[in-house]
């Protein structure tokens, strides 16, 4: 896992081998985009604890399904298979702890 400061962007990278076997991309980036919402919240809270307050953490996003994903609370018979644990980020951009938005792959920090 790599962390550092680019400009002024904070950015976190990690590969690892997925735990589950997903079924579509849009579940591929759904997963990926609710451990990187873990990580944000872990890092959101260390910066607290050192003074340093942020409202919304803003995480980029290259698949729209995903995106359109996180923001519907209704299940879908193409996603009722997906675990309750990657829902952890609808629930963190209810709250407002995280902001989701669209950056196209090309302008991805992390490729």
């Amino acid at each position: 896992m790599v962390r550092h400061l680019l400009g002024s962007s904070l950015i976190s990278w990690n590969s690892k081998k997925q735990t589950c076997v997903a079924l579509s991309t849009l579940e591929v980036e759904y997963i990926a985009v609710g451990h990187a919402c873990a990580q944000s919240i872990w890092l959101k809270h260390q910066l607290m604890d050192n003074g340093v307050k942020l409202e919304k953490v803003p995480l980029y996003c290259d698949n729209t399904s995903a995106i359109n994903l996180t923001k519907n609370p209704i299940q879908h018979s193409k996603t009722k298979h997906i675990e309750i644990r990657h829902h952890f980020i609808r629930d963190h951009i209810q709250k407002g702890d995280i902001e989701i938005m669209f950056v196209k792959t090309k302008n991805q920090l992390a490729c």
